[in-house]
């Protein structure tokens, strides 16, 4: 039988695919969702102030990120240790009881601020599991060489589901408000089967060993291997600044003036930069000078951040949330793609859940930043420090982690080191 020479020739890879697909088109939704009505509630009939909607905003992320946080070392053990489709089957089916309970609260009229909180909190525990299952999963199925497209690949599946999940939002929500929910609740149980049929894959076997030196085993080795912590640092401190999506609501409806249509439209837009760089990459992935061109991409999504801040124009906003969309797959390809070369398996759950910590901190704490500044200096403002904030920390990132700069290839940098000396 000959080698597959694309990921997608491999049948396990397309049903992960499939499931990411799905089940990111469902959460993005949601969240879309979650955060609108949390932003029309606290404007339309609490009657807070423009800032204060938008400080909810960024306590909105705070919430999910708690959870995420608590739970993060047990859920790198369970991938580590578990079968890591039922692993992330239960992470879906607690979306599907978020998606159908409010669906209900939306359609018997009884949604609360308190009760988007919950179901964020909720959404953020369920999350944890997902990415260390399915990312631990994917180079036990393909062949190593093939890893580089299989990430790339992986983020088409992802960045293409957020284009149409928060477009299709948008579009339900302003018609009416339990149809996103609906939407989402479907698509999960679509996921959670397509994950169910893959072919058994166990972690590796080991030795016995205690739950908590499980956890800090796996977080001694990325503090150990600087190129490593590097990677996952520099992720964490740019978006922490640079997150642009948390305040959308408040500029979709009041700096720019357009509505759940356009809140949709703009939600979607970062990730169909996203989703045209990951298609191309799929095909031509990045092989060569990869530290620099992450370090490059990294300073660029700040740039573009930067400006979005400041437009008020839609169509220039637009374009801009797209080239940060763009500039942030290239980032996150060349990152996903060393993390996982760069760790051995029986330790790759325990990674990929400190780097999906190391995202959600970025992004929910990133939130949480963009909300407080929010409050002081409004959304526009915000936005715009955050964004000269990600440049600032990628040339401070580029002097204390020179290895980034240095990686030449996505060949082990140990392998490297050795073949220099």
């Amino acid at each position: 039988m000959s080698q597959p020479t694309h990921p997608l020739q491999v049948r396990d890879y397309r049903l992960i695919w499939l499931t990411r697909f799905i089940s990111t088109a469902a959460t993005t939704s949601m969240v879309v969702v979650i955060g609108a009505q949390t932003y029309q509630i606290a404007r339309e009939v609490h009657q807070f102030s423009e800032a204060r909607a938008a400080f909810l905003l960024g306590v909105l992320g705070l919430v999910q990120f708690i959870p995420f946080a608590l739970l993060t070392p047990l859920a790198g053990v369970l991938a580590d240790r578990m079968d890591r489709r039922y692993v992330g089957a239960v992470s879906c089916t607690i979306d599907l009881v978020i998606a159908v309970g409010l669906a209900l609260a939306n359609a018997m009229n009884v949604l609360t601020l308190p009760l988007l909180f919950t179901m964020a909190a909720l959404y953020g525990s369920a999350r944890v599991f997902m990415g260390p299952a399915i990312s631990a999963i994917v180079p036990n199925v393909v062949p190593a060489e093939l890893l580089p497209k299989a990430v790339a690949t992986s983020s088409i599946a992802w960045q293409s589901a957020a284009v149409i999940g928060p477009a299709l939002a948008g579009f339900l929500l302003a018609r009416n408000h339990a149809l996103p929910y609906w939407f989402s609740a479907g698509a999960l149980v679509l996921a959670i089967a397509s994950l169910l049929a893959i072919h058994h894959r166990a972690p590796p076997a080991a030795a016995p060993a205690h739950p908590l030196k499980l956890m800090s085993e796996g977080a001694k080795f990325v503090w150990h291997e600087r190129f490593l912590l590097g990677c996952v640092t520099l992720d964490l401190f740019a978006v922490l600044l640079g997150g642009a999506t948390a305040m959308l609501p408040a500029f979709a409806y009041d700096v720019l003036k357009v509505g759940d249509e356009g809140l949709g439209l703009m939600r979607a837009a970062p990730a169909l930069g996203a989703s045209l760089v990951a298609l191309y990459l799929g095909f031509r992935p990045i092989a060569r000078n990869v530290g620099a061109k992450m370090l490059w991409a990294v300073a660029a999504y700040g740039a573009a951040t930067l400006v979005f801040g400041l437009s008020h124009n839609f169509h220039l906003s637009l374009g801009m949330l797209a080239v940060l969309g763009a500039a942030d797959a290239v980032s996150v390809f060349i990152r996903n793609t060393l993390v996982q070369l760069n760790t051995p398996d029986d330790k790759r759950g325990r990674v990929s859940s400190i780097s999906g910590l190391a995202i959600s901190a970025s992004n929910e704490l990133g939130e949480m930043q963009s909300g407080l500044a929010a409050a002081l200096l409004g959304p526009v403002g915000a936005v715009a420090l955050g964004g000269a904030g990600a440049v600032v920390v990628t040339a401070i990132w580029t002097v204390l982690f020179p290895e980034l700069k240095r990686a030449k290839t996505f060949a082990p940098q140990y392998r490297q080191k050795e073949d220099v000396s």
